[in-house]
């Protein structure tokens, strides 16, 4: 009898912001709070205009290097307690996670979101998920996308497509954030989908 390799399961892996859930009008928000209360002005439109990196690198446009550490954890808290309203699941996102559920897969989320508040987020989103990995970007989340086992990932940003590539991943670039879908095609996306309402279409065409 002939030996078969075994069936690896399917892992699908997404990103967050932007590309689950709009999460701009939380974080515009929290930005706003942050520049009132520190006295330094801060363009929070410019902000949600490029969301994707941890906060760190984006609080590194606009406050010096020894305070960022100490104005990010102020961030995370003002997020906890304010970031959450206003934020919802973007078109398709119910469906995408259950088709994955559908091919008999699991659903993680990669995210350079800190953990608790991005965990804060699925839930108010009822997006329900198999696991979560904060505060990770780039190539970080190839690591975390490899320990998973994640043949998928799908992301809005540039940064998602280095992590898919890192992990040997597909990797599947959605143009509801950053980058249009010219810019994501062109830095190597396997598939650029306008929204995540295309995914279960094609995540069935590459099951069969």
């Amino acid at each position: 009898m002939e030996d078969r390799a075994p069936v690896t399961p399917l892992t699908v892996g997404f990103d967050l912001d932007m590309t689950l859930i709009d999460t701009r009008p939380g974080i515009k928000r929290c930005y706003d709070l942050l520049a009132a209360e520190t006295g330094t002005a801060i363009d929070s439109d410019l902000v949600v205009s490029r969301l994707g990196p941890p906060v760190e690198q984006e609080l590194a446009n606009w406050f010096p290097a020894e305070a960022i550490q100490t104005v990010a954890d102020r961030y995370r808290a003002l997020y906890a307690e304010h970031g959450i309203e206003g934020s919802t699941a973007l078109p398709g996102a119910h469906e995408a996670i259950a088709a994955v559920r559908r091919h008999g897969g699991r659903v993680i989320v990669v995210t350079g979101k800190y953990e608790p508040n991005a965990r804060r987020n699925l839930d108010a989103a009822r997006l329900p998920v198999d696991g979560l990995h904060g505060t990770v970007f780039g190539a970080q989340k190839g690591a975390v996308l490899r320990a998973e086992g994640a043949s998928v990932y799908v992301g809005d940003h540039l940064g998602d497509i280095e992590g898919a590539r890192v992990a040997g991943a597909l990797a599947v670039a959605v143009a509801t954030g950053p980058y249009a879908a010219a810019e994501l095609a062109a830095a190597g996306a396997d598939a650029v989908l306008p929204q995540l309402t295309a995914f279960p279409r094609w995540l069935a065409d590459l099951r069969s």
